[in-house]
């Protein structure tokens, strides 16, 4: 299921379903799927119109309940769907900047791949959780002192 930004539509415009999908880029029978779900409309004439404010709170009210909440303990597992542990507490930091990383670990389930993004600031908490181990980051080849220039064009 897709997360469509409430805030695209305007509240105090009215939209045709054509021009609802359009906002969104979505068909049109995604829209009219919105509606059989509990969005309101006007269908007193046609076109049937759907408020702006109807629209934007119908969305927001969707994200909202779609949303899953994961303990300090979890990561969130997207082959699952759902908030996991990962396997034997054991975690993985990789740092993509000088503040920022990401906690990766194997779902306990599935063992796929879990991700959790955490600050540098935040290890030391996420240590007490998890046996953490903290990799080097990654060095990037325009960050060479003295870059190798393999040419062909001499």
């Amino acid at each position: 299921m897709a997360n469509y930004n409430p805030n695209l539509v305007k509240i105090h415009r009215n939209y045709s379903i054509e021009e609802a999908a359009r906002v969104y880029g979505v068909h049109k029978n995604t829209v009219s799927h919105w509606l059989r779900a509990g969005l309101p409309y006007l269908n007193e004439r046609k076109p049937y119109l759907i408020l702006g404010a109807d629209l934007k709170q119908f969305l927001k009210d969707r994200r909202i309940k779609n949303k899953q909440h994961c303990d300090p303990d979890q990561m969130f597992c997207l082959r699952c769907k759902s908030p996991q542990k990962p396997a034997e507490g054991f975690v993985e930091y990789l740092p993509t900047s000088s503040t920022k990383g990401r906690l990766s670990g194997i779902c306990s389930t599935c063992d796929g791949i879990i991700n959790k993004y955490a600050s540098l600031a935040s290890l030391e908490r996420y240590s007490a959780i998890f046996d953490v181990s903290v990799s080097a980051a990654q060095k990037h080849i325009n960050n060479s002192a003295k870059p190798f220039l393999n040419s062909d064009t001499r």
